[in-house]
């Protein structure tokens, strides 16, 4: 007996890493690392690459356990044909820009059309920020209560509805409560972001975000487009309800959508999940995880005091910060652009100003077909900060990505300290627009990937909320205060921007190559590495 057990401890041992978090309860204080022992088998092993996105052989498949977890089955499913059915439906609700973008085409029409005053035009974008404000958390509780598909679904059915109304508004009054329900409804698109990143393998989540923020640049260069050719002929009214299109789309198609997998096992449908990735298996062409799915330990979902442990607290407090930040800069960034170009540069703005203060509030400009133009091709800034944002987001990290974005931005605010011509002006502000559009999309990356299943929705919903409190502000500094002094509306900018790339550089979690947190009682250190990248343990 004492042979045989001294030849078994001659033995070499070879390790499995898991790719998700352990099977075992965390009662049974077995950890995600197994050792076997394996006969004539070298200690030195050679990790076999697989490519972006492909699936993992079903040999390979679960190697060492009879169970496995919803990321298991996700990144030996990889990305295929289901992913992209999903990102072109997810991308359709994304479009809901075109109801954001409509603002500053149907401001000045109604200035016109029914003679109102500066600060009433002024309250009817207001009112679309106030109402994604007071909603964004609500819908992020609805989708970590009752399911992500729930929440999206309903949210995008009530932007619908209440877009195709307005149209028919007869009076101020109408339009402007019937926007702030449109406004209340786009408050729950954002979790579109958050059902889409949960059926993603690792090392697609960060592009395939990404390329469904395309889908915000498309909206608003085809409202624009739309524009052209529906204002000269049909009026305003029918541009409303032509807008709600791509909305109208999603409607007819949500009903393929599954619910999320990852949603399903924490709620304890372990059913309903296995179905979910048994049907993205068969789409995919790829073979399911050996073994029996895990069931997580059930936790209560959608809880704001989750989002203030000591594990998140501060990773809270300062996404909140950078969201402000991003819409505070972002949306002040596309109000200065208009003040600048009719200026044509920064040192007249001021004589300019002072002679538009000196006109009746009631005098009506109705948009040309140059300021079409303009609007065009600022919106066109926005796909260059894709591309950059989507070179580096996996090459320096999340956190990196965000805090260059606001770093080029606020350096290119100062650069317009120099009262440089229209030429020179455009660039800046191009560049200025390309950065703060891709740290924004960096935060939506981030956001998801930071927050386990149990309230990653509800991060992402009041992370939502806080843009907002931030677009609606906004106003006052880029409008109001640029009255007073350029130069203190741009120090604003270039600090407020400063001081978010330091919270960027201060957040305490990178996620770039980890896995989605399925269980709010695990630290990050006990998360995932994920098959795409190997640890030297």
């Amino acid at each position: 007996m004492e042979e045989d057990l001294f030849q078994l401890r001659q033995l070499p041992v070879v390790k499995f890493r898991r790719t998700g978090e352990s099977s075992r309860s965390d009662e049974d204080g077995i950890s995600g690392e197994h050792e076997v022992q394996i006969e004539g088998v070298g200690t030195e092993l050679e990790p076999v690459e697989l490519e972006d996105g492909a699936a993992v052989p079903k040999e390979f498949a679960n190697p060492t356990d009879d169970t496995f977890m919803v990321e298991d089955a996700v990144e030996a499913i990889g990305f295929g044909k289901f992913q992209w059915k999903l990102s072109v439906i997810t991308g359709l609700a994304w479009a809901n820009a075109m109801e954001m973008m409509i603002l500053s085409i149907l401001a000045p029409q109604l200035h016109c059309e029914w003679r109102l005053p500066s600060w009433q035009v002024a309250l009817l974008t207001s009112v679309v920020f106030v109402g994604m404000m007071s909603s964004s958390t609500l819908w992020g509780n609805i989708s970590d209560q009752y399911g992500r598909k729930t929440g999206l679904k309903i949210s995008v059915l009530w932007t619908l509805y209440y877009g195709i109304l307005s149209g028919f508004a007869p009076v101020y009054s109408w339009i402007l409560v019937l926007r702030g329900l449109v406004g209340f409804g786009i408050g729950g698109v954002p979790q579109s972001v958050t059902l889409y990143a949960e059926f993603l393998p690792m090392k697609a989540r960060a592009k395939c975000i990404l390329l469904i923020e395309v889908f915000w640049a498309l909206g608003t260069v085809f409202e624009v487009l739309l524009a052209v050719l529906v204002m000269p002929t049909l009026g305003w009214r029918w541009l409303l309800i032509l807008s709600a299109l791509p909305l109208l789309l999603f409607a007819g198609l949500c009903f393929w959508l599954p619910e999320s997998a990852r949603y399903d096992v924490l709620s304890g449908n372990q059913e309903k999940a296995l179905a979910t990735l048994q049907r993205i298996a068969t789409e995919n062409g790829a073979p399911m995880p050996l073994g029996k799915l895990v069931v997580s330990r059930q936790e209560d979902r959608g809880k704001m005091r989750d989002l203030f442990t000591p594990h998140f607290r501060w990773t809270t407090l300062l996404l909140w910060f950078i969201w402000f930040s991003n819409a505070f800069s972002y949306y002040g960034l596309v109000l200065l652009t208009t003040e600048f170009f009719q200026a044509g540069d920064v040192c007249s703005i001021s004589r300019r100003r002072q002679e538009v203060k000196a006109k009746c509030s009631l005098t009506c400009e109705y948009l040309t077909e140059e300021d079409y133009t303009d609007l065009l091709w600022t919106t066109l800034s926005e796909f260059p900060g894709v591309l950059v944002t989507l070179w580096i987001i996996d090459r320096i990290g999340r956190k990196k990505t965000m805090a260059l974005s606001f770093l080029v931005f606020s350096f290119c605010s100062l650069l317009l300290f120099l009262c440089v011509g229209r030429n020179v002006l455009t660039v800046l502000l191009f560049i200025a627009r390309a950065f703060i559009s891709g740290g924004f999309q960096a935060a939506y990356v981030y956001t998801p990937e930071v927050y386990p299943t149990a309230t990653r929705a509800l991060g992402l919903g009041t992370c939502s909320g806080m843009a907002r409190v931030g677009a609606l502000i906004t106003p006052f500094i880029a409008q109001v205060m640029l009255e007073s002094s350029v130069y203190l509306t741009l120090v604003v900018y270039s600090g407020c921007c400063l001081l978010a790339a330091l919270a960027s550089c201060f957040l305490p979690i990178e996620t770039k190559g980890r896995g989605l947190q399925e269980s709010s009682h695990k630290e990050w250190g006990q998360e995932m590495v994920g098959r795409g990248s190997h640890s030297p343990g």
